[in-house]
């Protein structure tokens, strides 16, 4: 009896490998590029903390395999196609609102760092950042910590502090853009040529330009208008 009750004793105990898989983070990447999503896998699987459950190649399946994996952290590009990132974050975090989101982009303009901020993502990283700068921030937003590095801590600081645009004067760049004249916008936009002018100066004043092609070269710099 005594040598039965050590058995049972003893396989009761969990498995030293399995503790310690339980105990990785579990990522999920979502970008359409293959390549990309081949490199943060390879690179995560070589840390003995961390574990990838989930590859999405599109916004939408970022959403749907993030419902069904549950992460830990999710690292997201911040443009794909059928839904972008600000949209899966959006998406997520009304179903979590706790969801630890790492935006992982080429784009580091102010707009495109506010609004995925705004949105609740945790962390901002350009992909040209060092390994081991990717690998502490998905360790530091896994334990809650908001993770920016300071050049894009300061533009984000920037567009906050400063004059935004409005809705209507977005819709105006975004017209402009595509090269069309006052008259033109008026006509897309349904208000009169003179009311156009207006918007005009008013993006020129807060965007600190002198031209057209400033502004919409300023625009897309920011984020603000993708072409």
């Amino acid at each position: 009896m005594k040598s039965k009750s050590k058995a049972v004793a003893k396989s009761t105990k969990t498995p030293k490998g399995e503790a310690t898989k339980k105990s990785r983070i579990r990522v999920l990447i979502a970008d359409d590029h293959s390549v990309v999503r081949e490199g943060l896998v390879s690179l995560i699987g070589r840390r003995a903390d961390m574990a990838v459950i989930g590859e999405a190649s599109n916004g939408r399946e970022a959403v749907d395999l993030w419902k069904k994996r549950q992460p830990d952290v999710t690292l997201l590009d911040l443009r794909m196609p059928e839904l972008d990132g600000v949209g899966v974050i959006k998406e997520i975090r009304a179903q979590d609102e706790s969801a630890r989101i790492i935006v992982l982009t080429t784009f580091d303009g102010d707009e495109d760092i506010y609004r995925a901020i705004q949105a609740g993502s945790k962390g901002y990283l350009l992909k040209d950042a060092p390994r081991e700068a990717l690998m502490d921030c998905i360790r530091r937003v896994h334990s809650g910590e908001t993770c920016v590095p300071v050049h894009l801590a300061a533009k984000l600081a920037q567009r906050v502090s400063g004059e935004s645009l409005s809705g209507r004067e977005i819709d105006v760049l975004k017209l402009m853009a595509q090269g069309k004249s006052n008259k033109e916008i008026g006509s897309a936009l349904f208000i009169s040529e003179g009311t156009v002018k207006s918007h005009v100066k008013g993006i020129f004043a807060k965007m600190n330009v002198i031209s057209r092609t400033e502004a919409v070269a300023n625009a897309t710099r920011r984020g603000l208008i993708q072409l």
